[in-house]
């Protein structure tokens, strides 16, 4: 028995249920964390493109918001009153408070000054009622002229002529410190002032007379005709 015990021929017996339950651990490959990592970090990529692609799109929808409450109560200054005779209506030009340094001339904005007497100031937008075109001051005829659609202003900014329904519109001012102030944080109002003369295109209407043509003499006929 002892020789058939050693006896190599026979193969060992192996329970097949303990190596069946037995789990084999499979090492984790460079592969693996190779992988995880390259996934980080394209997620981390993803954040810092997105981030920076939402700054410049959220400053340009809350950006008109953000400052809304300040240029509303932005002054600017149009200059000393030595710079504005009595009697007279000046261009100027000045920087709109809302843009920003990339939008270059575009922010730079026209405007009339007119001195009246004094402190008595008028600040016109340069745009015309009708349809915005720039108006021109003609100090001659004393009258803004419209170039586009031949709209015409008074001196004070009321309508004289033209397409126009209304007058100028004109920048609220104040005097500060022997300077002409204006606030260009709001949007202009339509000029407060109103011309007493009447439109150059109103006619006064004569009452109309119908005569029949038997009522009329042969002799006032002939005078009329020469006449």
């Amino acid at each position: 028995m002892e020789q058939d015990a050693m006896n190599p021929s026979e193969p060992p017996v192996i329970n097949h249920q303990e190596t069946a339950a037995e789990p084999v651990a499979k090492p984790k490959g460079a592969g693996d964390s190779r992988r995880i990592f390259l996934f980080k970090l394209s997620l981390a990529l993803n954040g810092v493109v997105g981030a920076v692609l939402a700054v410049p799109i959220l400053g340009y929808l809350l950006g008109p918001a953000l400052k809304k409450k300040s240029s509303e109560s932005f002054w600017i200054n149009l200059g000393p009153l030595a710079d504005f005779p009595e009697g007279e209506t000046r261009l100027v030009n000045f920087r709109n408070p809302i843009t920003t340094t990339w939008d270059g001339q575009t922010g730079d904005i026209p405007c009339w000054v007119r001195r009246i007497s004094g402190n008595d100031f008028q600040v016109f937008a340069i745009n015309c009622a009708h349809l915005g075109c720039p108006v021109r001051w003609f100090a001659q005829s004393k009258l803004f002229m419209c170039p586009c659609h031949g709209g015409a202003y008074y001196q004070d900014g009321s309508r004289a002529s033209g397409p126009p329904e209304r007058g100028l519109f004109e920048y609220d001012h104040r005097i500060t410190a022997g300077n002409l102030f204006i606030s260009a944080g709001k949007m202009p109002t339509l000029a407060a002032r109103n011309c007493s003369k009447p439109p150059l295109t109103q006619i006064q209407s004569l009452p109309s007379t119908t005569i029949a043509a038997n009522e009329i003499e042969p002799s006032e006929g002939l005078k009329l005709r020469n006449s």
